[in-house]
């Protein structure tokens, strides 16, 4: 099985006490920081530590295209992926500028576009193919491609926090993945394209309308050629009929991450339908998950709801690309330094609640 190499544990709760202690005796009444002491307290049980940091973090951008395209499903055309991606790493995407605002090195990684790609010093050459398969009419790719699409994300989380990466933040970039991400949303949690559907890059109704019907057709192709219904897929089922390279790569990536004791932040609605998938696999990976924001894309409320996740911000964005995850970095960050330096009621000399 693709998926034996993960065993993911829980953060421990050893500090849980003194974690809570010490964010309640803060000089400020008690959750007044609201979903800052959230994330503190969660850094802290994910690091094991009262003392957390968030100096060093990364962003890494997985790249693909997919075959589905082919049916009419986005706005733009295919072009775009391989342009994007120069544009990422030319500096003039929006990742890449709020990157560079914040400090934050980029990462962008081809994992399958349909395009050759010079080198470049922020470029990861890990491309599985030029794109998956039309899961419209067969499976999206094979076993080994899905194995390649996994470690590609394994491989660079690796290499991030060997090299002393703290904090890890996820993006994605390929036309017509918000409806691959739509599919495995259906597949994943039961329910109709119509649901899961939703504008991507700016479809309009009729637009989303081809494209759950394009969803409800393939996940139908699906089922008869697997002789199972979806209900009864495992991860490995659902990713070589209806999975995007991309999106996998992310989900390998979260994975890795996770098993490594590594806190992710997870930008919009592709990279929650990678953690969902991500779940499927190792259920206590979202412990080490740090949702964003909540995205424009109509099925993200709901698969966050799904989810259990609280985001940090909901800006109506719908971009991807990481932009949402960069942006939700700066408060990532006070939320350490507030717990890390922010006086207590005794160090200050402050008089509590208790003692009034």
């Amino acid at each position: 099985m693709v998926f034996e190499c993960f065993s993911i544990q829980a953060p421990s709760a050893a500090l849980d006490d003194a974690l809570q202690h010490k964010i309640d005796n803060k000089t400020k009444p008690l959750g007044a920081l609201g979903t800052l002491e959230t994330l503190a307290y969660q850094l802290g049980r994910i690091q094991g530590t009262l003392h957390i940091d968030v100096s060093k973090p990364k962003m890494i951008v997985f790249a693909a295209d997919h075959g589905v395209v082919a049916q009419g499903v986005s706005l733009f055309p295919q072009e775009v992926t391989p342009q994007m991606v120069m544009n990422f790493l030319h500096g003039g995407a929006a990742v890449s500028v709020f990157c560079a605002q914040h400090n934050v090195p980029l990462q962008v990684v081809d994992v399958g576009v349909n395009a050759t790609l010079e080198d470049h010093p922020l470029l990861s050459k890990r491309k599985v193919a030029l794109g998956s398969n039309d899961f419209s009419q067969e499976p999206a790719m094979t076993t080994q491609a899905l194995s390649q699409a996994i470690q590609a994300g394994v491989s660079e989380v690796d290499t991030a926090i060997n090299d002393g990466v703290n904090l890890l933040m996820f993006g994605e970039m390929g036309i017509g993945n918000t409806c691959v991400s739509s599919c495995m949303m259906s597949a994943l949690m039961g329910i109709d394209p119509l649901e899961s559907a939703g504008r991507g890059t700016g479809l309009d109704a009729s637009g989303v309308s081809r494209k759950a019907q394009v969803i409800a057709a393939s996940l139908q192709r699906a089922e008869a050629h697997t002789g199972q219904p979806v209900a009864q897929w495992n991860a490995q089922t659902l990713a070589e009929q209806v999975g995007g390279f991309e999106i996998l790569a992310l989900a390998g990536a979260m994975l890795q991450s996770a098993q490594r004791k590594t806190a992710f932040v997870v930008d919009g609605f592709i990279c929650s339908v990678a953690l969902l998938f991500a779940q499927k696999v190792a259920p206590n990976v979202s412990e080490y998950a740090i949702f964003a924001h909540q995205s424009n894309e109509k099925a993200h409320k709901l698969l966050l709801a799904h989810l259990n996740a609280d985001p940090i911000l909901s800006l109506d964005l719908r971009l991807g690309e990481g932009s949402g995850a960069i942006l939700s970095y700066p408060l990532i960050q006070s939320a350490a330094v507030f717990l890390n330096t922010m006086a207590s009621f005794e160090s200050a000399g402050v008089s509590d609640g208790d003692n009034i």
